[in-house]
C-alpha cells in the first residue's frame, strides 16, 4: 500500500498547508496551518465490481461507485492535531432488481512528507439499494491525529521562512525553499489527511487503464 500511495499520490511540496495570502510593504505574506489537508489519493475515488468476477468487460459491470463531497474539520489545540474528513458514497447497480446491500471497504490514512504512511485503517461502508432502485447513497467518516510537534517546522526553519526580505537585496531573489536544509524540514512537517477505496491490484489496473 505504501507503494501505492508513493505511486498514486501527485502533490506539492506544501500541499499540508492552508494559505491565506497577504500583501504588505516588501512582498506577500502568507499563513502556514499545521492541519493536514484532506484528499482522495488519484486512482482510488472510484470502484467497478464485475459478475461475473474477473471479467472487465463492458457487459460484466454489476456496481459503481464513488467517493465524493468530501469536506474536513480540524482541532489545532492541544497536543494533538485531530482532522476528520466526512464523505459521501454513490452508487449504481446494473440492475433495478431486489433490494440489495453491497459493502464497500475504503482507507484513511495519515502521510507524511508526501509519501510516507504515518498511520492507516480500514473501514466499511454499506450501500443500501432499494428494491426497484438502481442509486444508493451513503456517508462515511474518517479521523486521523497527528502530533503538533511533527507537524511543527523547527524555529531555525520558521526565521529563516518569514525572515523580511528587502526588495534589491540578494536574499530577495533566492527561494528559501531551494535550501535543502529548509526544503527537508518543510517536507517532514507537512501531513496529508487521504481517503480512498481499498482497491485490490486487479481494481487498480482497471481504474488506470479504463
Amino acid at each position: 500500500m505504501k507503494l501505492r500511495l508513493s505511486l498514486l499520490i501527485a502533490m506539492s511540496l506544501l500541499a499540508g498547508c492552508s494559505r491565506e495570502g497577504l500583501f504588505e510593504s516588501g512582498g506577500v505574506y502568507t499563513t502556514r496551518s499545521a492541519c493536514p489537508q484532506v484528499g482522495i489519493v488519484g486512482g482510488t475515488g472510484d470502484i467497478t465490481l464485475f459478475n461475473p468476477p474477473g471479467s472487465t468487460s463492458a457487459a460484466a459491470i454489476d456496481v459503481t461507485a464513488a467517493i465524493t463531497n468530501v469536506r474536513s474539520t480540524c482541532q489545532e489545540t492541544g497536543d494533538q492535531i485531530i482532522s476528520t474528513a466526512t464523505f459521501d458514497v454513490v452508487g449504481q447497480r446494473r440492475d433495478a432488481g431486489a433490494a440489495r446491500q453491497v459493502v464497500l471497504s475504503y482507507f484513511d490514512a495519515a502521510v507524511q512528507g508526501g509519501t510516507t504512511i504515518a498511520a492507516k485503517r480500514v473501514g466499511n461502508v454499506g450501500l443500501n439499494f432499494e428494491a426497484g432502485s438502481q442509486r444508493a447513497q451513503t456517508s462515511g467518516q474518517a479521523t486521523i491525529r497527528v502530533s503538533r510537534a511533527a507537524a511543527t517546522l523547527p524555529a531555525d526553519v520558521e526565521r529563516t521562512l518569514t525572515a523580511r526580505r528587502k526588495a534589491g537585496d540578494l536574499s530577495a531573489a533566492v527561494d528559501p525553499l531551494t535550501d535543502p536544509t529548509v526544503r527537508a524540514a518543510v517536507q517532514r512537517a507537512t501531513f496529508e489527511h487521504l481517503i480512498g477505496f481499498q482497491l485490490t491490484d486487479a481494481q487498480l489496473r482497471y481504474n488506470a487503464t479504463r
